[in-house]
């Protein structure tokens, strides 16, 4: 990777290795990536439900989940979509009242570190 397209924090790597192994795996399962791409776009899309709605369901999940590419990527996707701060991170208090302990802690910092990292350079 070049200087230039280099990550600038620890956010922007996960993202881009996860953008990186997104690339390999459709190399060698294009059609099953292209439906899988194709259900999330649709899933994704505005409905009775905003966009920035479920890109915080999708965080609330992520957390439980403990899937941490998924609590970056929804968390870029919340901000993307205007969620703030506060909407964010009531979204992971309602996670944490069903994942515990285990969800509140990824709260604490993969969702807080995550939105330092992608708002610092936007300022």
């Amino acid at each position: 990777m070049d200087q230039q397209n280099r990550p600038i924090n620890k956010t922007e790597e996960a993202l881009s290795d996860y953008k990186h192994g997104m690339g390999a795996f459709s190399e060698h399962m294009p059609e099953l990536a292209h439906h899988f791409n194709e259900f999330s776009e649709k899933c994704f899309d505005e409905g009775a439900l905003t966009q920035k709605e479920k890109q915080l369901i999708a965080l609330g999940i992520s957390i439980v989940a403990q899937d941490e590419y998924c609590i970056i990527y929804h968390s870029k996707g919340c901000l993307d979509h205007g969620a703030s701060r506060d909407e964010m991170m009531e979204a992971c208090g309602v996670a944490a009242a069903f994942g515990g302990g285990a969800a509140l802690s990824q709260a604490v910092t993969l969702v807080q570190d995550s939105i330092t990292d992608l708002t610092q350079y936007k300022q």
